[in-house]
């Protein structure tokens, strides 16, 4: 299970961030976890209660922007919604495309007190 390393990653940056800042506790965290990332969210959410125990995230508030998948085809150029990372364009039907959006796995914000 990838997602306990994830977790554990986050619990890292969020925890050095916090203390830059002096900061006694963390109320709120952000994340944007693409749909293409190959996060399993049920896994994802199971580690994150066993990985913030003991840490200034374990009452935080835990919020979750999933992103959608998007793709350009590199043929045609259309741009469509991806929910796998082998979709084929819908116009053409070619399997070379590129992905916008999706893949993002970041802290995008910190509440921190």
């Amino acid at each position: 299970m990838h997602e306990l390393s994830i977790v554990m990653s986050i619990v890292d940056i969020a925890t050095k961030q916090a203390n830059r800042e002096g900061a006694a506790s963390i109320e709120e965290i952000e994340l944007d976890i693409g749909e293409l990332s190959t996060i399993e969210m049920e896994a994802f959410d199971f580690a994150w209660k066993q990985g913030v125990k003991d840490t200034l995230l374990q009452r935080a508030v835990k919020v979750v922007n999933r992103i959608e998948g998007k793709g350009k085809c590199l043929d045609c150029e259309a741009e469509f919604p991806v929910h796998q990372l082998y979709d084929a364009c819908p116009v053409c039907n070619n399997n070379f495309i590129s992905i916008l959006q999706g893949k993002e796995l970041k802290v995008k914000s910190l509440v921190i007190t």
